[in-house]
C-alpha cells in the first residue's frame, strides 16, 4: 500500500548484542555487550507488554518478554555499517551517511595546542583535559571551577570535546559560546563529531547535578536522505536531539527537548503538524541509565516507554508507517560506561499489518532511511529497501 507518513523512533542506546566487529571498539571480555539482553536478566525480567506484542522477544531471549506468536510488527536486527558507536554515526547512516574512517577520539586528553588555542580564545584557563564519566568529573573538579571560575573540559570512548560549568559561574549562554569557540577550533585532525555543553549546578560534589541545559554542537552532515526530501517539500518534524545531530538543516519543525516524557510530548505534537516524516529520539535509557551502568533506572525508562508506546500505537493511522531501532548500544551491566558496538533492533509497524514476520539481518542503518525515501520516490545514496510483503 502507499503511505502517507513515515515515524522514525531511535531508542538510544539499546543494543540487542554484540555486532561482529565489537572486539575492534573495546566491546569484549568483561565488557561484551548485550544491552537488553543482560538487562532483563539483571533486574529479573523486564515487563514490556507493547514491544513485546510487536516482536521484541523475536529478535532476541529477553527475559520477561517472550516471543510473541504473532507478532505485530515485522521484526529484526541491524548489523552497523559505520565506524563508530555513537549517536551521531548512528543517525547519519540512518538518512544514508555511511561514515568509512572514524572521527578522532582522545584516551589521553586533547594535544595540548588545542587546549592553549580554546583558552586563548575564551580568556580564561580549563580543567580537566582526561576522559571521564560527565557526573564523575563534576564530583572531581567542581569545588575548583567554583573557586577559579575555569571551565572543565573532558572527553570520552567516543569524538566528543565536551564542557562542564556551573550555571552560576558560566551561564548557560556563555557556555553555549565557549562550545561554538571549540567547534571553530576543531578542525581536521581534531574534527571532533561533537562539541558539547554541559551545565550543572550545586553546591558541593555531593550535590552536583548536570542540568537539561545541555546543547550539542556536531560537525554538520555531509547530503543526506534529509536534504532529499525537504528538497522535495516533505515536511520533516524533529524530537530531542536529531535536529541538532543535523545541524537543524531540512527541519520543517525542531523541538530540541531534554527527557523521554518531553520527547513523547513533542512526538504527539508531532503527530498532530503537517510534516510527512516525524524523526524522534528518547535518550533517557542512554544518558541517565546506560553511561552511569544503572540496570533498573534503565528498566523503569523502558517499562515507561512501553506505555507510551501503547499510546502511540492508538494514534498512528492506517496509512503511516512507524520504525523503531537504536542507534548504539550502552549496556549498563558491564564495567564500560561507555557506548558498545552491537546490532540493533529493527520493528516496523502500519495498522494493516495482520502479522509481521522476520525480517533477519540488514547490514546497514541505511537500509531505514532507503525504506522511508522510497515512500516519496527517493532513493539515499546507501541502503537498500526494506522489502514490507504485500500486507504491509
Amino acid at each position: 500500500m502507499q503511505f502517507r507518513r513515515a515515524i522514525l523512533v531511535v531508542l538510544d542506546g539499546c543494543g540487542v548484542g554484540a555486532a561482529p566487529d565489537a572486539a575492534e571498539y573495546g566491546d569484549f571480555g568483561e565488557n561484551h555487550p548485550n544491552t537488553l539482553g543482560h538487562l532483563a536478566t539483571a533486574v529479573g525480567g523486564l515487563n514490556l507488554p507493547t514491544l513485546q506484542s510487536l516482536g521484541l522477544g523475536n529478535i532476541l531471549p529477553l527475559e520477561g518478554v517472550p516471543p510473541a506468536s504473532a507478532p505485530c510488527a515485522h521484526f529484526g536486527k541491524v548489523q552497523p555499517h559505520s565506524k563508530g558507536k555513537d549517536s551521531v554515526t548512528g543517525h547519519w547512516e540512518m538518512m544514508g551517511i555511511h561514515t568509512e574512517v572514524p572521527f578522532p577520539t582522545y584516551p589521553d586528553g586533547f594535544p595540548r595546542e588545542i587546549i592553549e588555542a580554546f583558552e586563548a580564545r575564551i580568556g580564561r584557563g580549563t580543567l580537566g583535559n582526561y576522559p571521564a564519566s560527565g557526573t564523575e568529573i563534576i564530583k572531581q573538579l567542581g569545588m575548583e571551577h567554583l573557586r577559579t571560575g575555569k571551565p572543565i573540559v573532558y572527553t570520552s570512548a567516543d569524538s566528543v570535546f565536551q564542557i562542564a560549568a556551573h550555571e552560576a559561574v558560566i551561564p548557560p549562554d556563555e557556555l553555549y559560546r565557549m562550545c561554538e569557540i571549540a567547534r571553530e577550533l576543531l578542525q581536521p585532525p581534531h574534527h571532533v563529531q561533537r562539541v558539547i555543553a554541559r551545565p550543572f549546578v550545586g553546591d558541593s560534589p555531593e550535590t552536583f547535578k548536570r542540568t537539561e541545559n545541555r546543547r550539542d554542537f556536531p560537525l554538520p552532515p555531509p547530503p543526506n536522505l534529509i536534504d532529499q526530501l525537504a528538497g522535495r517539500g516533505i515536511g520533516i518534524y524533529g524530537v530531542g536531539v536529531v535536529p541538532e545531530l543535523f545541524v537543524y538543516r531540512g527541519f520543517r519543525h525542531a523541538e530540541r527537548t531534554q527527557s523521554n516524557p518531553e520527547h513523547f510530548a513533542a512526538l504527539l505534537r508531532a503527530l498532530e503538524s503537517d510534516c510527512e516524516f516525524i524523526f524522534a529520539n528518547f535518550e533517557d535509557f542512554d544518558m541517565l541509565y546506560g553511561h552511569r551502568n544503572d540496570p533498573h533506572g534503565f528498566a523503569r525508562a523502558l517499562e515507561a516507554f512501553d506505555g507510551m508506546l501503547a499510546d502511540l500505537l492508538s494514534r498512528i493511522k492506517p496509512d503511516d508507517l512507524l520504525i523503531l531501532t537504536a542507534d548504539h548500544g550502552n549496556d549498563p551491566t558491564t564495567p564500560s560506561t561507555d557506548h558498545s558496538r552491537e546490532y540493533l533492533p529493527l520493528l516496523i509497524y502500519t495498522p494493516a499489518l495482520e502479522r509481521g514476520r522476520d525480517l533477519g539481518i540488514r547490514r546497514t542503518l541505511a537500509d531505514i532511511g532507503a525504506t522511508i525515501g522510497a515512500i516519496w520516490g527517493v532513493t539515499p545514496e546507501n541502503g537498500t529497501v526494506i522489502p514490507l510483503g504485500r500486507e504491509a
